[in-house]
């Protein structure tokens, strides 16, 4: 399959169906050889992005924000030629999305407060120095933006 191909897609599905589909792609494009764990992660940081309503008000915009997560970064012609990949990609998205409709005391949060993450074998962003959350595999996982959620941490004494 290509990038091309499921994008388009997304753009004529229903919204449920859409945010599903570019959620999957997301994991997949991001996360395919990392653990479970950076797979859920991933997921998680798109979610809560999407709930934050900061960087978009649909899981497609969100993740096709310029320059934000993989499906804008590599070439629409990228072949998703790895079935296995995009089967445990798409089950993570599916969890993930399910975990995020529950109530937030019932949420299983894998980064709190997340909003970004890289690999920093390979990219040195610039707010890489920002408040680490979590390393899994090969991501390390930020807080850099405080965003408008139930997640928001809390600083004593201001």
């Amino acid at each position: 399959m290509k990038l091309a191909w499921l994008l388009w897609l997304a753009s004529v599905l229903p919204p449920q169906a859409s945010d599903s589909l570019c959620l999957s792609t997301t994991v997949y494009l991001e996360a395919r050889n990392q653990p479970v764990m950076g797979q859920r992660a991933v997921a998680e940081v798109a979610l809560r992005r999407q709930e934050s309503g900061q960087w978009g008000d649909s899981m497609c915009s969100v993740v096709t924000a310029r320059k934000q997560f993989a499906p804008t970064l590599v070439s629409p012609q990228y072949d998703l030629g790895n079935p296995d990949a995009w089967g445990a990609a798409v089950n993570v998205a599916l969890e993930a999305e399910q975990n995020w409709s529950l109530p937030v005391g019932r949420r299983k949060e894998v980064v709190p407060g997340a909003t970004h993450f890289a690999a920093l074998d390979i990219a040195q962003p610039s707010w890489r120095n920002a408040y680490r959350v979590a390393t899994i595999g090969d991501h390390t996982f930020f807080e850099v933006d405080r965003v408008k959620s139930p997640y928001r941490r809390t600083s004593t004494g201001s």
